[in-house]
């Protein structure tokens, strides 16, 4: 096979909504404020005790649903988070137990808020390989437990939430281009660090940090790189930002995405957006727009550009021919 396609997309968010006035009550904050630097209204947060395998497995079941292919048929599973169940074991694996999908091997793929387009390039890859012929990439990611709800700078955007596709074999082959960088910068965005040891001791015990970001950093360098990267990366390919039909960016935050839109001269009825009602879904934001946009229009012989931008410094994206 010279390829892969998306056979079936889907999505799971918790059903808990909590909205700007919910924040309010216990941030210094408004819904006026958020709104308008952000553009978010609401946002899903799990407080029924789902982790982010529990997101991954409800999206991998709901896609999973809409085809033939059983659990025993898929030959791996992606998962992409840096919200994890824990270090050990992988929630790929975890999910893959949920599943009984007893003849797959999965593993996490960890690029923030980059993972879906990492997660399908990486399967995309797999598949081309011949060796394999199915494989799920989900992205799913509980961010809600990484917050310091002290921190009304950083807690205001993001909400939980996971999107899934099933790859399979294919001749054509729905990827038609891609390119993916990362930057190493622990400084601007970072989440869940584990301090080394300075001494020996019985008090000795692993903590972990709240999720942190340096708002205006983060924003200055999103809008300086990634513009010219989408431009640069269709460039090289012969096309221009007129030839793609649909773009599904990184989730960050609306305001970001119109920025984006308007560097590019194009009008955001292009863009496919989810995050004004679920907030910054971090590696799921792509996946979940991808498959609101598989379901609300038809994508046959359309050009799909899935940019993705994220903490490490990492960003890319991956051009989709249906």
């Amino acid at each position: 096979m010279s390829g892969s396609k998306i056979l079936a997309s889907a999505h799971y968010v918790p059903r808990d909504i909590v909205t700007n006035n919910d924040l309010a009550k216990i941030i210094d904050t408004s819904d006026e404020w958020i709104q308008a630097h952000t553009g978010i209204k609401t946002r899903h947060i799990s407080l029924q005790g789902e982790n982010t395998s529990d997101l991954a497995t409800r999206a991998a079941e709901s896609v999973l649903s809409q085809t033939d292919i059983k659990p025993e048929d898929i030959d791996l599973i992606i998962v992409t988070t840096f919200t994890p169940d824990g270090l050990a074991p992988s929630t790929a694996a975890l999910v893959q137990r949920n599943l009984h999908a007893e003849n797959a091997w999965a593993y996490d793929i960890v690029t923030a808020c980059s993972g879906f387009v990492f997660g399908l390039s990486t399967a995309d890859k797999f598949i081309k390989s011949g060796q394999y012929k199915n494989a799920l990439v989900i992205s799913a990611e509980v961010n809600s437990k990484m917050m310091d709800f002290k921190d009304r700078t950083s807690t205001v955007f993001f909400g939980d939430g996971a999107g899934a596709v099933l790859m399979t074999a294919d001749d054509a082959g729905i990827v038609k281009a891609e390119k993916m960088h990362t930057i190493g910068n622990a400084d601007v965005v970072h989440s869940g660090r584990i301090a080394p040891l300075t001494s020996l001791s019985v008090d000795n015990y692993p903590k972990i940090d709240a999720f942190s970001q340096q708002g205006r950093n983060v924003f200055d360098e999103v809008t300086t790189i990634v513009p010219n990267h989408i431009r640069n990366f269709l460039s090289e390919h012969n096309l221009s930002t007129s030839d793609i039909d649909y773009f599904i960016p990184h989730q960050a935050n609306l305001r970001l995405i119109e920025h984006i839109a308007n560097d590019l001269g194009e009008s955001m009825t292009k863009f496919s957006t989810n995050v004004v009602t679920n907030g910054n879904t971090s590696s799921a934001g792509i996946a979940i727009g991808l498959d609101e946009l598989n379901k609300s229009v038809s994508l046959k012989g359309k050009r799909v550009l899935l940019t993705g931008f994220g903490a490490g410094f990492t960003y890319g994206s991956m051009l989709l021919q249906f």
